[in-house]
């Protein structure tokens, strides 16, 4: 299966807003804020920098399923602070790889420390439907004898 195209061109599309939170703030913020904004994840940034990433997973697991307090409990003692990052220039087919490899369904894009937009599992299935929707109707126009190119 071909999956051309690169981070960038995903990030093109889908734009590079941005939702974070801050490692101070409690994990209720954090999930109201995933809620309001309909995303599964928030990077975690304090000073322009990078320093973690909290999803629905790390708050079902470390939090509701450990009987803490979602008001109560920081972003910093839940966040995932190992992180698997990706530049813009990262082929798709690589992020797929990781993406199921690692068993992560969120990626930060970095372009040095700069902070580029968050790639999800969504993005990359969606780019890969787009892509052979696009491969399907350049042959179906070359077998019919419409190709021009």
């Amino acid at each position: 299966m071909d999956v051309s195209g690169t981070i960038e061109a995903i990030l093109g599309q889908k734009g590079t807003e941005i939702f974070s939170v801050s490692p101070d703030a409690t994990v209720f913020e954090a999930v109201e804020l995933m809620a309001n904004k309909n995303v599964g994840a928030l990077l975690v940034v304090e000073n322009d920098r990078l320093v973690g990433m909290i999803s629905e997973r790390d708050y079902t697991r470390k939090v509701m399923l450990r009987g803490k307090k979602s008001r109560e409990t920081q972003v910093r003692e839940i966040m995932s602070s190992d992180l698997t990052v990706i530049t813009p220039r990262e082929p798709v087919e690589n992020c797929l790889r990781m993406m199921t490899d690692k068993r992560i369904r969120h990626l930060p894009v970095l372009d040095g420390d700069t902070i580029r937009g968050v790639i999800s599992i969504g993005d990359l299935v969606k780019w890969v439907i787009a892509t052979q929707s696009a491969a399907i109707q350049h042959l179906e126009m070359y077998i019919s004898g419409g190709y021009t190119g």
